[in-house]
């Protein structure tokens, strides 16, 4: 099923598909009409889409964040080489939900993104200071090195520093099943069908040889 807005030729209608709106959907928890008009919006655009959302309030799972997660689960993974093993601690706001498939379904596939993607912190902030000082003092040199002039170094090193937190911070990395989709993304999908704040706390990852 293919949905088609706007006027004049065909070519200039913005088109997108029935599974366009679902998407968006399970991705903000926001309705049907309310997701069809965002996509019309911007042009079938999905990111921009639910950029629209959360600024018009109707993003679900953006209104969810701040409630009380107490609830939850600690989950193992171990790599099937024996090599490398993860606790993570996922939290959400009532036991009901901790105990559903879907929920332990997304805590299954976050242990294993951490596995495999080694991510150093849950999000950008708690990446250690040190590391970032050094990435930044590498990147500073290799810009100057490139022969940038002067007054781009700084906004050239900002960006960056972004690209880094995006391979360090576990919830701003891709999700290794699906790349288009960041863990974030994933987290929010659960969230908002199963209505409820969903939050990584901490995880451990180990790997033998390291310390």
């Amino acid at each position: 099923m293919r949905l088609g807005t706007g006027v004049g030729t065909y070519r200039e209608r913005t088109v997108f598909t029935a599974k366009d709106v679902m998407t968006l959907r399970q991705r903000t928890g926001a309705g049907m009409m309310e997701s069809k008009r965002a996509l019309e919006e911007n042009k079938g655009d999905m990111e921009k889409s639910i950029e629209y959302l959360r600024t018009k309030g109707i993003a679900k799972a953006e209104k969810r964040i701040g409630k009380q997660t107490s609830e939850g689960t600690v989950a193992s993974y171990i790599h099937h080489n024996g090599k490398v093993g993860v606790m993570v601690e996922v939290n959400c706001e009532t036991d009901f939900v901790a105990r559903t498939d879907d929920f332990k379904q997304l805590v299954k596939y976050i242990a294993e993104h951490i596995a495999a993607a080694a991510p150093v912190a849950v999000d950008k902030d708690q990446v250690p200071q040190d590391r970032v000082e050094r990435e930044r003092r590498i990147f500073v040199e290799q810009v100057k090195e490139s022969g940038k002039p002067e007054h781009l170094i700084e906004k050239i090193v900002t960006g960056k520093i972004e690209a880094y937190y995006k391979d360090v911070a576990l919830v701003h990395q891709a999700w290794i099943r699906e790349p288009k989709k960041t863990i974030d993304d994933l987290i929010k999908e659960a969230s908002a069908k199963l209505g409820e704040n969903i939050q990584v706390r901490r995880f451990v990852r180990f790997q033998m040889g390291e310390e």
